[in-house]
């Protein structure tokens, strides 16, 4: 088993006991929640007659059904089931005493954009939301998983869960990130070489220059889409990059106190000597950008590279491969390049950061939206919907033929009435491209960077956003 790295340091400092069935009982530090899966915990929590143990330790928002066109925000919402999940989400923080950023407060937004921009996220806490994509937060050094209804329950009422401890990989990445290559391709990289079940039974570190040259937002992309490498939780060792980040904002300490933790911080992270359960190597060098040729995450190539052939396969791999080409519909040994896009979307808790709008506004100045393609941002939060206002970006979007629209979860997953309609093909910054993810079981999910969405809008096709000279 793994010993002294950070993941081992922060397990141990939140265990309250070793529960009969073998798992730990695990202290939540941070609790995060959203509309669509705390309804019918705080219901369990009523029928039993038990109060929030630690309002003060949740931090809530809304974003999975929220409509992103401005003209839709109107309360009560069109949508009867959407308007009903989030008059709940209200009276319940209300009635706990839980902070709640909603659509009055300038700051809502998804909830894995939301937590870190204001400072709640912070390194050597647990984190959990009822949200698979909660291993974003690992950005910081932080220990964060999705959890269950049943354990949004057990963190209300008790402020535990209980927990198996995972082994540990340590995910090397050398080297250094070409013009063009954005830190999503290098976790679609990983994903692509360890495989969409690789990380079962493990929690990923990640770690090597190529990590560590990273901005804060960066590395919340890569740790984001850990889940989709079957890891439970990913993470980066906190560093003055993370401290930087963090100092100023709304939940961060000032003072002594903020000198105290940034010194405690410094001995969470993994030891030189640490021991991991498992080590690989990923080199960054070279990479080009990347594209998902299929169904999953882990069906991905460079942009220059050929699709590969269901008969470079074996077993579940192989089927899953000839599902793909015939969804696709695609043709192996030929590249993504060229591949012809009916919507462009760009937003998500991956990448729905400002960073990633600039980098993609960077490719549309002077450009226009191909005329056959619908193209969406959608700002992470509104938070760096302002921000990327105050710069201008909004404008770049909207002068290109962008629709410019307010904070969600969007097209990620199409709970909002943002969604493909019939076989449209979607160029997409989300996380997953499985059948029917993005509202329609016969739509066409390609994942990628937001330069690479901002060029395939623009071509109408996908395209290596490398030819415009910019969008690193």
């Amino acid at each position: 088993m793994s010993s002294g790295t950070l993941y081992d340091k922060v397990w141990d400092r939140h265990k309250v006991a070793e529960l009969p069935d073998g798992r730990d009982q695990l202290f939540i530090g941070l609790h995060l929640m959203h509309e669509v899966t705390s309804p019918q915990a705080f219901g369990m929590l009523r029928e039993r007659d038990i109060d929030v143990a630690f309002p003060e330790r949740t931090l809530a928002t809304t974003d999975h059904i929220i409509p992103t066109d401005p003209a839709e925000r109107d309360r009560p919402f069109e949508d009867e089931q959407a308007e009903t999940m989030l008059q709940a989400l209200e009276s319940n923080v209300e009635e706990a005493g839980i902070d709640f950023y909603g659509l009055e407060s300038g700051k809502q937004g998804i909830a894995h954009v939301v937590g870190p921009e204001l400072g709640a996220t912070q390194p050597g806490q647990t984190i959990v939301c009822g949200d698979s994509h909660t291993s974003t937060h690992g950005a910081f050094g932080a220990v964060a998983m999705g959890i269950g209804t049943s354990q949004i329950r057990d963190v209300l009422a008790t402020g535990c869960i209980a927990a198996e401890k995972m082994d540990v990989r340590r995910v090397e990445v050398t080297g250094e990130l070409s013009d063009g290559v954005a830190p999503k391709d290098v976790i679609l990289h990983i994903i692509g070489e360890l495989g969409v079940d690789g990380g079962v039974g493990h929690v990923y570190e990640y770690g090597g220059e190529a990590i560590e040259a990273m901005d804060m937002e960066g590395r919340l992309s890569v740790c984001n889409m850990s889940i989709e490498g079957g890891a439970r939780a990913g993470y980066v060792n906190p560093d003055q990059t993370t401290y930087d980040y963090l100092q100023g904002r709304q939940y961060a300490p000032e003072g002594d106190e903020w000198d105290r933790l940034v010194a405690d911080w410094e001995t969470i992270g993994s030891d030189d000597d640490a021991e991991y359960d498992d080590v690989v190597t990923v080199d960054a060098d070279g990479l080009d950008p990347m594209v998902t040729w299929g169904i999953n995450p882990g069906q991905v190539t460079g942009i220059t590279e050929p699709i590969p052939s269901p008969d470079d396969f074996e077993g579940k791999d192989r089927k899953n491969a000839e599902a793909a080409v015939e969804h696709m519909e695609i043709t192996p040994g030929e590249t993504m390049e060229g591949y012809e896009v009916d919507v462009a979307f760009l937003g998500t808790c991956t990448n729905g950061r400002v960073s990633d709008f600039r980098r993609a506004a960077e490719i549309l100045e002077g450009n226009t939206v191909d005329e056959g393609v619908r193209a969406l941002a959608v700002p992470g939060s509104e938070t760096v919907r302002t921000r990327c206002e105050e710069e201008g970006i909004d404008q770049i979007f909207k002068d290109a033929g962008f629709q410019w629209r307010q904070a969600g979860c969007s097209m990620c997953l199409a709970m909002n009435g943002d969604s493909l309609e019939g076989d449209e093909v979607c160029a997409s910054s989300s996380n997953r491209n499985f059948i029917g993810r993005q509202g329609s079981k016969e739509g066409r999910t390609v994942l990628m960077s937001p330069a690479m969405v901002a060029a395939a809008a623009v071509e109408g096709e996908i395209a290596d956003v490398r030819t415009f000279g910019g969008g690193n």
